[in-house]
C-alpha cells in the first residue's frame, strides 16, 4: 500500500480469507488517487518460511603424543609467578551482530531487508526484489548497504523470513524508537523535514504505468507488477540516502518502503494516536489489521510526517510494491550488576573524661 488510500479487508484479517468485493473498483478511484494502495480483497498465499540448519561437520581431533620430560641442565633463577589462563578475563560479546545497531534493549537491522533463497549446496542467492516472495519454498531475510529491499511481501512473510534468520519483526514501539531517537523527533536526521534527505514525495507509479482510471487498476497485475520497482529513480539500493540516518545508525526507516511491524490493531492503538498530535488523512481500519510505518517512495505526510507515518488499513496478508520491513532480536546485555549498599559505620562518640 501507498499511504493508505485503498480500503482495508473486512472483518478479522487473521480468521478468513477475503472475497472479492465489487464495490473495491469504485472506492480505489479516490482513496488511491491519494496514496496508491492496492485492491485489499485478495489474499496472499504464505510462503513457507522454516530456518534452514546448515550443518557443518567437525573434524575429529588428532591425539598429541606426550612429551618427554627435559633435563634441566643449569639452576632455574627465582620464577616471575604468572596470571592463570582462566584468570584471563574474557570480553563479553556484542549485544548485536554487526549489521544490527543497539537501540535500547534491542537489535535493530541496519537496512531494509532483503530475501536470500537456499541453494543446493548449502550457500544462498539473493531473491528477485521485483517479484513476490517465493511460494511453497524457504527464505530467509539478510540485510546490507548496496542492495534492493524486498517489496511485495506480506506481514505474515515478512515474519517468516525474519524468524528463519533467527530474528523477529520489530515491535511498533522498537521501530519508533529506533527512527525517532534518544529525543524522540519526529525525522530520522531531526525535528524538521529536509526535501530530499529520505527517499519520499516522488510521483506515483500507478496511474504513470496503468492509466489513470483506478476502477481499472486490478490487485494482482498492477499493484503487484514486477514493472513497478524496475522502474529508475523510484526504489532505491539501502543506504543510497545518507542523509536518511538515524542518531544510531539506521537507514532509509521514512521512505523507500513501507515496514512492517509486529502486533495488530487494536482500539487503544488507534486511541493512542491521537497523542502524536500530528494531521493524518482517516482510514478505514478495523481491529486485527496488520500495521506498517514509516512510509514509501511515494508518500510525504498523507498519514503522518517522518517516523510517525503509520498505515492501520490492511490486513496481515495483504501486499503490494510498496510493503517491506526489517528485522529485530533482543540484545545480549550483561546482567545489572545490583549490589547491596554497604552499612553505614557507626558514628563514636568521643569521650569528654580525661
Amino acid at each position: 500500500m501507498t499511504g493508505g488510500g485503498t480500503r482495508g479487508l473486512r472483518g478479522s484479517a487473521v480468521r478468513r480469507t477475503p472475497q472479492h468485493n465489487p464495490s473495491f473498483t469504485r472506492v480505489a478511484a479516490v482513496l488511491v488517487a491519494l496514496a496508491g494502495c492496492g485492491d485489499p480483497n485478495a489474499a496472499a498465499p504464505i510462503a513457507s518460511a522454516a530456518p534452514i540448519a546448515s550443518a557443518v561437520p567437525i573434524a575429529s581431533a588428532v591425539p598429541i603424543a606426550s612429551a618427554a620430560p627435559i633435563a634441566s641442565a643449569a639452576p632455574i633463577a627465582s620464577a616471575v609467578p604468572t596470571a592463570s589462563a582462566s584468570a584471563t578475563p574474557t570480553e563479553p560479546p556484542p549485544p548485536c551482530p554487526s549489521d544490527m545497531v543497539l537501540v535500547g534493549r534491542a537489535c535493530v537491522d541496519r537496512y531494509e531487508a532483503h530475501l536470500v533463497v537456499p541453494r543446493g549446496d548449502g550457500t544462498f542467492e539473493t531473491h528477485p526484489h521485483y517479484e513476490r516472495p517465493p511460494q511453497g519454498e524457504p527464505f530467509e531475510a539478510r540485510n546490507s548497504a548496496d542492495a534492493y529491499p524486498q517489496a511485495y511481501i506480506s506481514r505474515v512473510e515478512a515474519q517468516g523470513a525474519c524468524f528463519a534468520a533467527g530474528r523477529r519483526l520489530c515491535t511498533f514501539n522498537e521501530w519508533r524508537r529506533a527512527c525517532r531517537g534518544p529525543s524522540g523527533q519526529p525525522y530520522p536526521f531531526g525535528r524538521r523535514d529536509r526535501k530530499g534527505a529520505c527517499n519520499s514525495q516522488k510521483p506515483h507509479l500507478l496511474p504513470q504505468l496503468f492509466g489513470g482510471d483506478a476502477r481499472l487498476w486490478k490487485y494482482d497485475e498492477n499493484f503487484n507488477s514486477p514493472r513497478l520497482n524496475q522502474q529508475e529513480g523510484f526504489l532505491a539500493k539501502s543506504g543510497k540516502f545518507e542523509s536518511c540516518r538515524s542518531e544510531e545508525g539506521t537507514f532509509d526507516m521514512v521512505g523507500n518502503l513501507h515496514e512492517w511491524v509486529s502486533g495488530i490493531v487494536t482500539e487503544d492503538l488507534v486511541a493512542s494516536l491521537a497523542t502524536d498530535r500530528v494531521e493524518r488523512r482517516k482510514q478505514p481500519w478495523h481491529v486485527g489489521n496488520g500495521i506498517f510505518v514509516g512510509g514509501f517512495y511515494s508518500t510525504s505526510s498523507e498519514h503522518g510526517p517522518g517516523c510517525l507515518n503509520i498505515t492501520i488499513a490492511h490486513e496481515p496478508r495483504y501486499h503490494d510494491y510498496s510493503t517491506g520491513f526489517r528485522c529485530c532480536k533482543t540484545a545480549v546485555l550483561a546482567p545489572i550488576d545490583k549490589k547491596k549498599p554497604a552499612a553505614p559505620k557507626k558514628k563514636v562518640k568521643a569521650s569528654l573524661k580525661p
